[in-house]
């Protein structure tokens, strides 16, 4: 399987990595982790030095998934404010939930020493800052409530930033670092102790029982205990009823002039997050932002412009070197779904991350480690995966649920964008109506058509066309395919069908299908 992004992030051409092998027929451990990102890494990590037998299942190349197209903010501001978290999660889960990413954060610097890995760890102050009074008096607030729950936080008007701002939130502490050079480090640690990681290996069912099967496209695991660490998880339904898939872009260039070390965030909305990185020797500024519902928007080059256009406009940086999109998964009440999924035994689900993945993620494997192993965790029952917050998450829940219902109707009953293939320009995705049928079309640069049905294999919503990322998308649970079919982003999978155009619609152009041969 090759991995068909067009936009790659500063992390993976500043730390490339190497191959690791495919499964190839059956294996049986003590824990199966599903995903080869932050969450299941650091999961492995922890079970495998408690002396668990332990196989990673990537599905494409490893952190090749969202743990890729990150930020890397490692703070305990959480997009959720911390007085919404004391209204809806009461004083003691607001302080629970600052102590957690806390103990993320000291969790990552401790593997980073462990490791002894050059990755830019560094601590700095985060500056949640306010362009207008309105938003100055709600940061008065949010400082407020942060102190409530035990952050270092106060409220300066001293900002390092190369323009005028009201005032800003500070918090001691935080931390920046390269995560793919951290995480590739643990990769290879992780095999040298006796870990199995297979790459190019698509789980395709998880059974859970005594023992669980792991059922993949190259072979079975049998396993005792299985973590799905995988952005969404794969088909539970329920589950997603609760999560809420965006897209979020980011650019990075080299800085001009000097910027102090910090995470930064304005307060417009959505909001923008800013930082710099120091890699081999040069001073990058990364800028992300712009997100949106996934699958709502074509036009999403926009979004690209956007972003550069802001980073050009507010600090010195003229040259744009890399750009790439990610996927945000947000929680109904403002927390992740870390634990044991539903109605199940032995499988355990991370999820919900919101804009906060890496320390989340890195919060994911030290929960889940101590459920398997049978230890108290002082968070579990905060993040557990089951809970129901119906004051914390109602408006959410009825808004985002009633959207995928919409989407599930309309897109069927929508027109289609053409009718033959000469309507598809090379670059783009189309989704075309041919003898009654509707199918999603892609036209390479060269001209061959690649045919494919527009119904994501996951609940059966329509994808649409992502032109940035020339991908696939799906707007109810956020499913993404390459322009060829193939799976890039669950909950989906299996690949989008293949589709054979008759002879009148693809006169004018050779076509190839592809996806799954059904």
């Amino acid at each position: 399987m090759i991995d068909e992004r067009i936009h790659k992030s500063l992390w993976t051409t500043t730390a490339p990595g190497r191959r690791f092998p495919t499964l190839s027929g059956e294996l049986t451990v003590d824990v199966a982790v599903v995903g080869g990102g932050v969450a299941g890494l650091t999961t492995a990590w922890l079970l495998r030095r408690a002396g668990k037998k332990v196989v990673v299942l990537e599905m494409n190349r490893l952190l090749s998934g969202q743990t890729g197209q990150t930020t890397a903010h490692l703070t305990e501001l959480l997009d959720t404010p911390y007085d919404k978290l004391r209204s809806d999660f009461g004083e003691k889960g607001a302080r629970m939930a600052a102590a957690s990413s806390r103990a993320s954060i000291e969790q990552i610097a401790a593997l980073v020493e462990a490791l002894g890995v050059d990755c830019g760890f560094q601590r700095v102050p985060m500056f949640r800052y306010a362009e207008t009074d309105s938003q100055l008096r709600e940061l008065e607030k949010e400082v407020s409530a942060a102190r409530e729950a035990g952050l270092t936080a106060s409220l300066t008007r001293d900002v390092p930033l190369p323009y005028p701002v009201k005032g800003a939130l500070r918090l001691e502490n935080q931390a920046l670092f390269h995560p793919r050079a951290y995480l590739l480090a643990m990769a290879e640690r992780l095999e040298q102790e006796g870990c199995l990681i297979f790459e190019e290996t698509r789980v395709v069912e998880v059974q859970d029982g005594t023992p669980c099967t792991v059922v993949t496209d190259r072979g079975t695991v049998i396993a005792t205990d299985v973590v799905e660490a995988t952005t969404t998880p794969l088909n539970r339904l329920f589950l997603h009823t609760k999560i809420y898939p965006y897209r979020t872009y980011a650019v990075a260039g080299p800085l001009e002039a000097p910027l102090e070390a910090g995470l930064y965030y304005d307060s417009q909305e959505p909001y923008h997050y800013i930082r710099p990185q120091r890699i081999d020797g040069v001073d990058y500024l990364i800028v992300g932002g712009e997100d949106h519902k996934v699958g709502t928007e074509e036009d999403t080059e926009k979004h690209y412009a956007a972003l550069e256009a802001y980073t050009r406009r507010h600090f010195p940086v003229t040259r744009l070197t890399h750009r790439w999109s990610g996927q945000v998964i947000e929680p109904a009440d403002g927390l992740a779904y870390i634990g044991r999924n539903s109605a199940s035994r032995h499988t355990y689900v991370a999820t919900g991350f919101s804009g906060t993945g890496i320390t989340w993620g890195t919060l994911s494997g030290m929960i889940l480690s101590d459920l398997i192993l049978g230890r108290e965790n002082p968070y579990a029952a905060l993040y557990d995966a089951t809970r129901v917050k119906v004051k914390a998450g109602a408006k959410d829940f009825i808004q985002e649920n009633a959207e995928v219902a919409f989407h599930f109707v309309a897109d069927r009953l929508a027109r289609p964008e053409g009718h033959r293939l000469s309507e598809v320009a090379p670059g783009e995705g189309k989704i075309l109506e041919v003898d009654g049928k509707k199918v999603a079309v892609y036209r390479e640069e060269s001209g061959a058509c690649h045919a494919v049905s527009p119904v994501c294999t996951h609940l059966g919503c329509h994808v649409h066309w992502n032109r940035a990322e020339r991908s696939w998308d799906c707007p109810c649970h956020g499913a993404r395919y390459s322009p060829t079919g193939k799976v890039l982003n669950g909950p989906a999978v299996k690949d989008l069908a293949s589709q054979k155009l008759p002879p009148e619609a693809s006169a004018d152009s050779p076509t190839t299908t592809h996806g799954d041969e059904r």
